[in-house]
């Protein structure tokens, strides 16, 4: 019994001392990279990279439309029942077939 006592207060005194000591080193580290974060060469470059990923968003955006406008006239060179006005010779459109099963019909009654 005397053991568990001294294990449950040991160990609350380690707590307590280890978190002062880790709030101080803590706040330690913050301020280093708060002062880390504010250095002018360090906004300098993210303001580079900034206006370097405006650039190329405003670039793939431009190819990005190009593509959907080229879909979107893909789409409308098909015919109103739906089936592809380029379809290879002999294919089947799959709206004139009839539907098949792979139920075997094996447990009915």
């Amino acid at each position: 019994m005397k053991g568990k006592a001294a294990f449950i207060v040991g160990t609350g005194v380690g707590y307590v001392l280890g978190t002062r000591a880790g709030r101080r080193q803590f706040e330690v580290i913050k301020g280093r990279a708060k002062g880390l974060w504010e250095s002018e060469s360090v906004q300098s470059t993210v303001s580079s990279i900034q206006d370097r990923a405006t650039e190329v968003a405003k670039d793939q955006g431009a190819v990005l439309k190009d593509k959907v406008t080229e879909a979107v006239k893909n789409v409308s060179s098909k015919d109103s029942s739906g089936s592809d006005q380029s379809a290879p010779a002999g294919a089947v459109d799959p709206t004139t077939t009839e539907p098949w099963s792979t139920d075997s019909g094996v447990g009915r009654s």
